[in-house]
C-alpha cells in the first residue's frame, strides 16, 4: 500500500485541473493524472517531478465506461487505496438551442459530465474504503442553478445532475466515512475561454465587472478550495457545494 495519500485528478493536463494536481501534490499526495492526450499528460508529469512530486499519468476517455472501470481498478489495486478522487473532467461540449439538438450532442454532453461522475466514482469507492479521510469532490457550475446561458441548457441540466449526485453520494458513503462534496467555480480564466478571450478580448474583459471582487479567478483559486476538501480540516463537511466566483453568482 501506498505511504502517501493517492489523489486521482480527471481531466488533469491543463487547466484546473493540472492546477489542482499541483496542488495535491504539493499537498503530500501522489497525484495520478488522468486525461485523453497522452502527450500532454506526459509533459505534465515531467513537470510535476521537476518539482519533487510523485506524479503519473493515465490515459483513459472519462465518458466510456469499461475504460474508467479498467483504469481506476488498476490504480485502486496498484496502490492498494484510493484516498481522494477529484471528478474533474468535463465541460460545454459546445453549445445548441433544443428546437436543434441532436440526441447525440445531448448523449455527449451528459456523458462528458454527468455519466463520467457517476462511472469514476463506482470504480473508486471499494478503494476509496480503504483511504485515509476518504473523499469525492465533483465539479458543479452557476450553471446548475440558472440552467446556462444560450445554447447551453444541456450543459446546466447536467451539472444539475452532478450537483445532485454529489448529495447522493454522500448520503450513500456516510457510512464508510467517505465524503463527498463539490466546488461550482465562477469564470475562471482557463483555455475553456480562448475562443472568446483571442476573438471578442472587450467581451472577456467586461465578465470581470459582473464579478463582486472585480477579478476572474485563476486555476489556483479552485485548487485551494480542492485541497481544503480533500483535507482533514473539512472532515466534518459533506454533501456541501462551495462556489468560488468572487461573488459571481449573486450578480451585482
Amino acid at each position: 500500500m501506498s505511504k502517501n495519500k493517492v489523489a486521482i485528478i480527471t481531466g488533469a493536463t491543463g487547466g484546473i485541473g493540472f492546477a489542482v494536481a499541483k496542488r495535491l501534490g504539493q499537498d503530500g499526495y501522489t497525484v495520478v493524472l488522468n486525461g485523453i492526450e497522452d502527450e500532454e499528460g506526459a509533459k505534465r508529469v515531467d513537470e510535476l517531478t521537476a518539482e519533487g512530486i510523485d506524479a503519473v499519468y493515465y490515459g483513459f476517455d472519462v465518458t466510456k465506461e469499461e475504460e474508467v472501470t479498467e483504469n481506476i481498478t488498476k490504480i485502486g489495486e496498484k496502490y492498494g487505496k484510493i484516498d481522494v478522487l477529484v471528478n474533474n473532467a468535463g465541460g460545454l461540449g459546445g453549445r445548441s438551442r433544443f428546437e436543434e439538438m441532436t440526441t447525440e450532442f445531448y448523449r455527449f454532453v451528459m456523458a462528458l459530465n454527468l455519466d463520467s461522475v457517476f462511472f469514476a466514482s463506482r470504480a473508486a469507492i471499494p478503494y476509496l474504503k480503504k483511504g485515509e479521510n476518504p473523499s469525492i469532490i465533483n465539479y458543479t457550475s452557476n450553471a446548475a442553478w440558472n440552467a446556462g446561458g444560450p445554447g447551453a441548457g444541456i450543459y446546466g441540466t447536467s451539472k444539475a445532475g452532478v450537483h445532485t449526485i454529489t448529495r447522493a453520494l454522500a448520503k450513500d458513503l456516510a457510512e464508510y466515512g467517505i465524503r463527498a462534496n463539490a466546488v461550482s467555480p465562477g469564470t475562471i480564466d482557463t483555455p475553456f475561454h480562448k475562443q472568446i478571450k483571442s476573438t471578442k478580448p472587450e467581451v472577456f474583459a467586461s465578465w470581470a465587472k459582473n464579478i463582486m471582487l472585480g477579478r476572474l479567478g485563476q486555476p489556483e483559486d479552485v485548487a485551494s478550495v480542492v485541497s481544503f476538501l480533500a483535507s482533514k480540516d473539512a472532515a466534518f463537511i459533506t454533501a456541501e457545494t462551495i462556489q468560488i466566483g468572487g461573488g459571481q453568482a449573486l450578480g451585482i
